[in-house]
């Protein structure tokens, strides 16, 4: 019995001795099973950040931008059908009222365009409940701007259910998808740095793993077997490195490009996109004034919506924040504010005329194409306005594509590079083990 025993003592010591291939074939396999965790790892991770900025880039960004640009389009409809309606039955005003009508028609367009996009990129049957809601509320909306503009001196009473439809039904249908679209927007790009913060700690755990165990094999294997180091494995420690320095590099770098892209791009562009919807409201107020022969309330909302503009009073998209930022020079800032102070003049100057019984001097002001005549004004305000709308939104887009380049081949270069470490790590033994043959 103590033989057995002592027997069973000697060949659990030499399982157990570091130099038996019993050994170094585990050292071998962990080493390769470690190797193949980080390239299964890294690809799939590489690939599903490629999915989810993809997802970023062609939907949820591009649904939240047509949702901004619905909003807008509405109110500006609404604010040509104003226009058409003042200047309704006048030869002199004709031309005045031909560009309300093509403009009209071309947010029309525009409406149905948006409405098109988000039905057919809508993700949940909510979504196309409320899109097909919306539908709903223009085709109403439709039907009321066609007996206005068919009805003659009684167009001031259709105008108002028309512009009722589109301020109780339409515009917050429209902000309702808008919220929605934006909050998709935000849920992928916390999604994105979720699987951005999983794959560096994979990575970098990983990598330390592999580096330790492909070291450590190394100074064994020329300790143990007195020979130099191992070319196979030195290439293999190489390899590695290799490929996680730059792969770590470009998941850091494509959330700080992807988050610079939301934050100083995007963001600003959806936030000045809800202003100038409401400046476009706003200055439709002016003309609601006058169609509604002087009534007060359009004036109040006037200068609500300015207070909103001008100070953030009840909303948070003042002029001052949201056309300024690093993006845009003080001057190009300035302008927006400044202009927008020109209209509100024209619109106090406008109400004054109208309330001292001078309707004809008011629509004049109002329609007037010279500096200091409202029509002026606000087209010189918009421009400034839409250049740097029109700026961000192309900075975006480019941030998009440059993130894309940035992850292409990703999700095969790991499958590539720890494959050639799996295949260098048995090579590298080899001939150890054909020393215990």
């Amino acid at each position: 019995m103590p033989a057995v025993i002592e027997a069973t003592r000697t060949m659990a010591r030499r399982a157990v001795r570091p130099e038996t291939p019993a050994r170094l074939r585990l050292w071998v396999a962990v080493t390769v099973a470690t190797a193949a965790a980080l390239l299964l790892a890294l690809s799939l991770l590489m690939a599903r950040i490629q999915g989810q900025v993809r997802i970023i880039g062609d939907e949820a960004a591009p649904q939240a931008a047509t949702a901004a640009d619905l909003y807008f389009a509405l109110s500006d409809m609404d604010a040509q059908v104003a226009r058409m309606v003042l200047t309704g039955g006048d030869d002199a005003l004709a031309g005045t009222q031909i560009d309300a009508l093509g403009t009209y028609q071309q947010r029309s367009r525009q409406v149905d365009a948006d409405l098109q996009k988000s039905l057919t990129t809508s993700s949940s049957a909510a979504d196309r409940a409320a899109v097909l809601t919306l539908l709903d509320h223009l085709a109403v909306y439709r039907e009321r701007v066609w007996q206005t503009l068919t009805a003659g001196d009684a167009a001031a009473g259709f105008y108002t259910q028309a512009t009722n439809v589109l301020h109780l039904d339409l515009l917050p249908a429209a902000q309702g998808l808008k919220d929605t679209s934006e909050e998709r927007l935000d849920d992928a790009y916390a999604g994105k740095k979720v699987t951005q913060v999983l794959a560096v700690t994979c990575a970098l755990v990983l990598e330390i793993a592999l580096l330790i165990l492909l070291l450590t094999l190394q100074v064994w294997l020329a300790r143990r077997f007195r020979r130099v180091f191992s070319p196979a494995l030195l290439a293999a420690t190489v390899l590695t490195v290799l490929l996680i320095v730059p792969a770590v590099a470009v998941l850091v770098l494509q959330g700080q490009r992807l988050g610079e892209a939301r934050d100083d791009s995007l963001t600003p562009f959806l936030a000045l996109s809800q202003a100038r919807a409401i400046s476009y409201d706003a200055a439709a107020d002016t003309s609601r004034y006058l169609i509604s022969e002087n009534l007060a309330y359009y004036d109040d909302d006037f200068t609500a919506k300015a207070a909103c503009l001008d100070r953030g009073e009840s909303c948070d998209v003042s002029l001052p924040a949201v056309a300024g930022g690093r993006d845009v020079s003080p001057f190009d800032a300035e302008q927006v504010a400044s202009r927008w102070q020109a209209y509100q003049k024209d619109h106090r100057a406008i109400i004054a005329l109208a309330k001292a019984g001078k309707k004809d001097e008011a629509i004049g002001a109002l329609t007037g194409i010279r500096r200091g005549d409202a029509a002026f004004d606000f087209t010189y305000f918009d421009a400034a306005v839409a250049e740097i709308a029109d700026a961000r939104k192309a900075d975006f887009d480019q941030a998009m594509d440059n993130t894309s380049t940035l992850l292409t081949g990703w999700a095969v270069i790991p499958l590539v590079v720890m494959g050639l470490v799996i295949v260098l790590v048995p090579v590298a033994v080899r001939q150890r083990f054909a020393e215990y043959r």
